[in-house]
This record gives structure tokens, C-alpha cells and sequence, in this order.
């Protein structure tokens, strides 16, 4: 019940990542083709754009959390034996939700400075922008807590090769 809650969250994301996506697409598109045509533009599509750019990465790094989509440099933890393996993915880990923890303690002492700019076309707090980090780096930490977990209780392991099926038919035997 739970995972099936999730994935459906993670769904969401991923459709809000396509509605960013599109309506960036439309906004940058439009404002071409009238300065083009009209030698005129939309300043308000220039701006949103931005912020839905904004959007888009903070939104899509936690999808790409969850789904192993971050670029690393894994040579070290994916030769290493089990154990060491082990305590590798619980140290870096651990260091992700440090730094979540930096980026929401940082975004949540800056809110106060942002919730009351506003930017310069729409007329929007600035906290729209950029209060998106704080629930970004919490659904990163929530996610690394949650790898941590496995860790400790010998369940997550993405370097681990999968038992092939003659390996899980000797098995059962």
C-alpha cells in the first residue's frame, strides 16, 4: 500500500516535470516567434520560464534520486567487497542528507529575505522560485534515509547482481 503511494507520488512528479517541460516549451516558443514576427515579446514568458527551469531541476533531481539517475563516480564502492560496499553506501549516504540538511537550513534562514522580493515582471515572491529547494532536498534526504535504512538492514545493495533464473531454480530445490 505504501509503495504503491509512493510510486504514485513519483508519478505525479514526473507528470508535473512534463507539464514544467511543456509549458517552458510553449512559453520560449511563443516569445520567438512574436519577436520575430512582431518585433515584440512577452516579458512574462521570459520570467516564468526561468522559474519553471528552476522547477524542473529541483523537481527532477528527486526523481532522479529515487530512480539512480544521478551521474557518480562509482568505481570504488562497485569493485569493493560486500561489506566495505555496504559501509560505502551508508557513508555517502549519510553525507547526502548532511547536505540536504545544510540545504534546507540555508533555504529556510534565506526564506525570510526571499518571501518578501519580488521579481521584477510578474510581481511574485522570490520564495516561489526559490522555496522549492526546501521540499527538493527533502524528499533527496528522505530518499538517501531511506537507502540508509536498507543498508543497515541488508536490503539495499544496487551493485548486487540479481540471481539469474537457473541460479534461483537450483534454489528452490
Amino acid at each position: 500500500m505504501i509503495e504503491k503511494s509512493i510510486d504514485l507520488f513519483f508519478r505525479f512528479l514526473e507528470f508535473l516535470l512534463v507539464l514544467l517541460l511543456a509549458g517552458m516549451t510553449v512559453m520560449v516558443f511563443t516569445n520567438v516567434v512574436l519577436r520575430y514576427v512582431f518585433s515584440s515579446g512577452l516579458d512574462v514568458s521570459e520570467e516564468m520560464s526561468r522559474f519553471f527551469f528552476v522547477w524542473l531541476i529541483f523537481i527532477g533531481a528527486v526523481v532522479a534520486m529515487r530512480s539512480h539517475g544521478h551521474m557518480g563516480f562509482d568505481l570504488l564502492v562497485s569493485s569493493s567487497r560486500p561489506m566495505a560496499r555496504r559501509a560505502l553506501l551508508f557513508i555517502s549516504n549519510g553525507l547526502i542528507v548532511f547536505v540536504c540538511w545544510m540545504l534546507v537550513d540555508g533555504a529556510w534562514q534565506q526564506s525570510g529575505v526571499t518571501a518578501t522580493d519580488r521579481s521584477p515582471v510578474t510581481g511574485l515572491s522570490m520564495i516561489f522560485v526559490f522555496g522549492i529547494v526546501i521540499p527538493s532536498a527533502i524528499g533527496i534526504g528522505a530518499i538517501a534515509l531511506m537507502r540508509m535504512v536498507g543498508v543497515l538492514r541488508g536490503t539495499y545493495d544496487p551493485y548486487e547482481v540479481p540471481p539469474t533464473a537457473e541460479e534461483l531454480a537450483e534454489r528452490a530445490l
